[in-house]
């Protein structure tokens, strides 16, 4: 896929992960439509990208905000091609206590508002002749951990959507992947201790570039793969992982 003037959003775009998922693509010559709820940092990246970048506000589970998202990057760019559903939030809880507002909070944007966006961007990809849908799940989307319950199941779920939308799509050029990263630096795991990477074989967190490029190969290079699961963990999946607590 040449990726050079094609019209991509980067959910959960303004920071971390998708910050860097925003500049790589940017990088390649795409142009991105950064869609967060951060406005104040969407915006100063956007600003900093230049012409190729612009910002949206969205909350991925409101469907209006999705529909404006869609048509703002169309105006500025032409029909979507590349969808990156990165937008997520992390809580914890064990099954038994946590609060079930909680629960359904996680689902609701994990595993929700990336449905939401895959209905919501599919017409203009057909306008654009085809494309590709990255959903971001995690390591979580492969494996059990302890105290996560609500974000296993919402990446778990994504992972399995992901598949069912390789199915549907295909007939459309749509090609639909997962990303599982593993634990990485970013805002999201900020106060984490090193003892959650302590068993993995490659022992520090991953940086957002590392899963920045694993995206940027699903995109323009990985062009006979749907429904595949790509893996940038440091090898955390290979064995057993500790569990994972809450920062204090």
């Amino acid at each position: 896929m040449t990726l050079t003037n094609q019209t991509a959003i980067v959910t959960g775009g303004a920071r971390g992960i998708g910050a860097a998922i925003t500049e790589t693509l940017v990088a390649e010559g795409m142009q991105v439509m950064i869609a967060d709820i951060l406005d104040d940092d969407g915006k100063a990246l956007a600003d900093r990208l230049g012409e190729r970048a612009a910002y949206v506000h969205l909350d991925v589970t409101n469907t209006d905000q999705w529909a404006a998202a869609v048509t703002a990057a169309e105006q500025s760019y032409g029909p979507v091609s590349v969808l990156v559903n990165n937008a997520g939030v992390l809580d914890f809880g064990a099954i038994a206590d946590q609060d079930p507002a909680s629960f359904r909070r996680v689902i609701d944007i994990n595993l929700y508002g990336a449905w939401l966006g895959m209905h919501q961007t599919v017409p203009s990809m057909r306008r654009a002749g085809g494309g590709c849908i990255v959903n971001v799940s995690s390591t979580a989307g492969l494996m059990g951990y302890g105290n996560l319950g609500a974000y296993v199941a919402s990446k778990w779920g994504l992972r399995g959507l992901t598949k069912t939308a390789a199915m549907e799509l295909a007939p459309d050029q749509i090609r639909v992947c997962s990303v599982h990263p593993g634990p990485i630096a970013t805002p999201m795991t900020a106060g984490f201790e090193d003892s959650v990477v302590a068993g993995q074989p490659i022992r520090r967190f991953g940086r957002p570039e590392e899963v920045a490029r694993m995206v940027r190969f699903v995109v323009g290079e990985a062009t006979y793969s749907t429904g595949t699961e790509f893996v940038v963990d440091g090898g955390a999946t290979t064995g057993v992982t500790p569990e994972v607590h809450e920062p204090q």
